[in-house]
């Protein structure tokens, strides 16, 4: 299947790695069809392409490689609306958000992570408790 994209042209995709979201994701309600496409060889960070708007595109990253404590429990609503039955099935990955004037400012959201069910290809975001991770989480320290 081929798509068209702002950001990476046209790209041919196998229909059968489509992400389908079950209920969009927060400000973007209507855009349920995503795909992973790796950053580069080497990167860490994917992107996010949304199927349904060829201009929307977020980084994300594995959570794992910026913040080694992070975890969570799936509330069981998640677990059933994904059909998550067995933690191999589960990918996380948390959103990026990269100021123009310094991606050196870059931050992870690690109160909003995204949901995967890499066997049902099936996604969500969700909010965790405020008080546990923060919505900017940098990912590179400033030196003092």
């Amino acid at each position: 299947m081929e798509i068209m994209t702002t950001r990476f042209g046209t790209l041919d995709i196998d229909e059968g790695k489509i992400l389908a979201f079950t209920r969009g994701i927060p400000g973007f309600a209507d855009k349920r069809r995503f795909i992973l496409i790796p950053h580069g060889e080497g990167s860490p960070f994917f992107w996010l392409q949304c199927l349904d708007d060829p201009d929307l595109a977020f980084p994300v990253i594995d959570p794992a490689v910026i913040h080694s404590g992070y975890s969570f429990e799936i509330p069981d609503g998640i677990q059933e609306e994904l059909e998550i039955t067995r933690v191999e099935q589960v990918q996380v990955l948390v959103i990026v958000t990269v100021p123009r004037e310094n991606p050196r400012k870059m931050t992870a959201n690690l109160l909003g992570p995204v949901v995967l069910n890499v066997e049902t290809m099936t996604g969500c975001q969700i909010v965790l408790d405020h008080s546990r991770y923060p919505l900017r989480y940098p990912l590179f320290q400033e030196n003092s």
